[in-house]
C-alpha cells in the first residue's frame, strides 16, 4: 500500500516538473522569437542607413564626421553578437540618427529632397515597428523573468539552467526631455 502511495507521489512530482519545465521552454522560445522580430527591424533600419547617408552627403559635404559616426554605429550594430550588445549598439545608432536629422534642419534643399523625405519616412516607420517589437519583447521578458524567479518554478529553472533575461531598455540620455526654446 505504501509503495503505491510513494509511487503516486513520485509520478505527480515528475508530472509537475515536466509541466513547469515545458512552460519555461515555451517562454524562452517566445522570448527568442520576440528578439528575432526586433532583429528583423534593426536589420531593416541598418539597410536604410547607407542610402540615407548617401543622400545627405550630396547636401552636407562638410558634415562628414556625423555621417562617418552613423556608418560606424550602423556597422557596430550589424556586427553585434548578443542581444545585450545589439541593445547597446542600437542606442548608439539611434543617437547618431537623431543628430543627422537635427543636422538636416540646416539644409532646406535636403529637407525638400524627395529621396531624403522617403528615406526619413521609411526610417520613422521602422522606428515605430522597433518600438512595438521592443514592447512585446519586454512584456515577454517580464513573464519569463517572473517565472524564473518565483517559487516553485525557480527551483526547476535553477535546476535546468534557465537564467533571467535582460530587458530592451532605453538609455538614460534618451529618457530626458529635449529642451525646446523659441
Amino acid at each position: 500500500m505504501w509503495l503505491w502511495i510513494i509511487l503516486g507521489v513520485v509520478v505527480v512530482l515528475i508530472i509537475i516538473v515536466m509541466v513547469i519545465y515545458n512552460s519555461l521552454v515555451v517562454l524562452r522560445n517566445k522570448k527568442d522569437n520576440e528578439w528575432a522580430q526586433i532583429d528583423v527591424q534593426l536589420k531593416r533600419r541598418a539597410d536604410l542607413i547607407p542610402n540615407l547617408v548617401e543622400t545627405v552627403k550630396g547636401y552636407a559635404k562638410h558634415e562628414s564626421s556625423t555621417l562617418e559616426e552613423i556608418i560606424q554605429a550602423r556597422n557596430s550594430l550589424v556586427s553585434a553578437k548578443t542581444p545585450e550588445e545589439e541593445i547597446k549598439k542600437n542606442n548608439e545608432l539611434t543617437n547618431a540618427i537623431s543628430r543627422l536629422f537635427a543636422l538636416a534642419e540646416n539644409y532646406p534643399d535636403l529637407k525638400a529632397n524627395q529621396n531624403f523625405l522617403s528615406l526619413q519616412n521609411d526610417l520613422k516607420e521602422t522606428e515605430d515597428k522597433i518600438s512595438m517589437a521592443r514592447q512585446f519583447y519586454n512584456d515577454t521578458i517580464l513573464t519569463y523573468n517572473n517565472k524564473v524567479e518565483t517559487v516553485p518554478t525557480n527551483i526547476i529553472a535553477n535546476l535546468f539552467g534557465f537564467k533571467k533575461a535582460t530587458f530592451f531598455e532605453v538609455e538614460e540620455s534618451e529618457k530626458s526631455t529635449p529642451k525646446v526654446s523659441f
